[in-house]
């Protein structure tokens, strides 16, 4: 009976395919949806690591010191019991992932290598690089891979999501309607249980550290549909990345954990190169500010020390961005390290520097400044525990949104991070979550007897009839606007006045321009009418939905 249930996960990131993964190993069969293909997800631009307290230094950590620590950095905002459920699964997920193949860094005795990251006194976090996220997601990919060839997974790869289908009935999730971003046909697909694993929406801020994939649209329109929206505010600002035109490129916090420091001129005004100022005029200003922590303070206090630094002018030559310097980790300049070992660690994230600023970062300091990167907030998923307050491991309920049969996984859930996430909780809190998805899933088709949503077919085609006229509707519009445009001013409005400081007036000035944009969005020109690879028109779409999502 088991093997007759169909899932469809929404996404084909670390949360996805180990959703994925886990409900094949069950038995059950998956339809796999990826706007792009799976291995470009979002999840392959993670370069710092996985933490997990595995305690191979001695150092005395624990699972419950990495809960501790996560729900301190999320200023208690975190729901603790899931929490602590990610900290006490994180060994045996490192120890799983490298048993998959996964080149995790080592040290000279063959063990796993662990680095520290922000927020945190304890040498936690496994990496492969600085392309952990990568690694992982190919490792992922292979074994889903595996369940495609035995015919319990079928991707769609090239769809993008529309909305879910609800039966009229009892309000349980059904279905979802997709569009193949080739041909532009739209399909209605049935299920006995769907999961959203569609990551962030760093686009709405324009420049973000993010790819250009992660609108949040299919969040936003989860959120349309009355799915409830958890902590929309909470977004992390990463404080060390490469500022751009088109967008911004994430410096890893793995270079602050392998020594990394972060320093400005004392005087704002000094016109040397940076090799040329002496240790007495430099301007360490994290080490100043905390002694212990130093470099590695959490990443939303460390975003808001330089932004402060730059807003009062004191940034370097009186611009936005301050150095994160590593020249002194190099043995040519009295360092521990040869430039081999430092390439050992960080070649990755280094070699981007190198090809957007035309500079080597082992020799003169990086330049840097915050830039949106990730969402703490998502859809409202619930759990449940036992009478001790430990995690309920056969409750339906966990990793389910407020529509029965709907579950949601990865960056697009709210319940792990609170009000700021822990560098390298990210690609942790994905596998968990995945895992446990998949775990409420199993419980909730346990109980529930078979849905019919075939059928349900005049169900299914409504819902299809009702996202065709949308996508024809705007496709016939002959407005004013530019899409392109309208996303550029909601990104201006979001960095300007909702991002690192926030203030009441801002906040107001914020929603008048979000109700005007929500108007004008409803008036676009869009110059292409093919029927073929249409970009023109989703990405419209999407901007429609990023405004009603910037709203909340």
């Amino acid at each position: 009976m088991a093997a007759q249930r169909t899932v469809v996960v929404v996404g084909g990131g670390l949360a996805g395919l180990m959703t994925t993964m886990k409900l094949a190993e069950a038995g059950h069969k998956v339809k796999l949806f990826s706007l792009v293909p799976v291995k470009r997800s979002h999840s392959v631009c993670a370069q710092g690591g996985i933490n997990g307290a595995v305690n191979l230094r001695g150092e005395g950590d624990s699972p419950y010191l990495h809960f501790e620590d996560t729900i301190t950095g999320g200023d208690f905002l975190n729901h603790q019991p899931p929490v602590m459920r990610m900290a006490e699964r994180a060994p045996a997920i490192i120890y799983l992932l490298d048993r998959m193949g996964v080149p995790f860094n080592r040290t000279n005795e063959g063990l796993l290598s662990f680095r520290r990251f922000g927020g945190t006194l304890k040498h936690r976090t496994a990496y492969a690089g600085a392309t952990t996220g990568q690694q992982l997601l190919y490792a992922l990919d292979e074994q889903v891979r595996r369940w495609e060839d035995q015919g319990r997974v079928e991707k769609y790869e090239g769809w993008e999501f529309l909305g879910i289908v609800k039966d009229p009935a009892t309000g349980a999730c059904i279905g979802i309607v997709a569009q193949n971003m080739r041909t532009m046909e739209i399909e209605s697909f049935a299920c006995d249980a769907a999961v959203m694993a569609t990551g962030g929406n760093g686009l709405i801020f324009g420049r973000s550290t993010n790819s250009i994939i992660n609108t949040g649209s299919p969040v936003s329109i989860c959120y349309q549909q009355g799915v409830r929206y958890g902590n929309p505010e909470m977004v992390q600002i990463h404080p060390t990345a490469i500022p751009g035109e088109d967008k911004c490129r994430l410096i890893s916090e793995s270079v602050r954990g392998e020594g990394g420091r972060v320093w400005t001129p004392r005087d704002p005004h000094d016109a040397r190169t940076a090799a040329d100022i002496p240790e007495a005029d430099r301007w360490y200003v994290c080490e100043e500010l905390d002694p212990v922590y130093g470099n590695l303070l959490s990443r939303d206090i460390v975003s808001f020390i330089i932004y402060c630094v730059c807003r009062e002018g004191k940034g370097v030559k009186g611009r936005q961005q301050v150095y994160l310097d590593i020249t002194q980790l190099e043995k040519a300049r009295g360092g521990p390290y040869t430039r081999e070992q430092i390439n050992d660690k960080l070649e990755g994230v280094l070699e981007i520097y190198e090809k957007f600023m035309r500079e080597d970062p082992i020799t003169v300091p990086m330049r840097i400044y915050p830039a949106v990167h990730y969402t703490m907030g998502g859809l409202w998923v619930d759990y449940e525990t036992k009478g001790d307050g430990s995690w309920d491991a056969d409750s339906p309920r966990n990793q389910m949104t407020n529509i029965p049969g709907l579950y949601a996984a990865g960056e697009c859930d709210y319940q792990y991070h609170g009000a700021n996430r822990l560098g390298a909780n990210a690609l942790l809190s994905c596998l968990v979550a995945g895992e446990m998805t998949a775990e409420g899933i199993v419980n909730y088709m346990r109980e529930m007897p078979l849905s019919g949503a075939e059928a349900k077919a005049s169900v299914l085609e409504d819902a299809r009839h009702e996202r065709q006229s949308e996508y024809d509707a705007l496709k016939r519009s002959n407005g004013k606007e530019n899409p392109y445009g309208l996303h550029a001013e909601l990104a201006e409005t979001m960095w300007n006045y909702c991002g690192i400081w926030r203030v009441q007036t801002d906040l107001l000035k914020a929603k008048a321009n979000l109700d005007s944009l929500a108007e004008r969005a409803h008036q676009c020109n869009l110059i292409d009418d093919s029927g073929w690879m249409n970009q023109a028109v989703p990405f419209a779409r999407s901007v429609v939905n990023m405004i009603e999502q910037a709203k909340a």
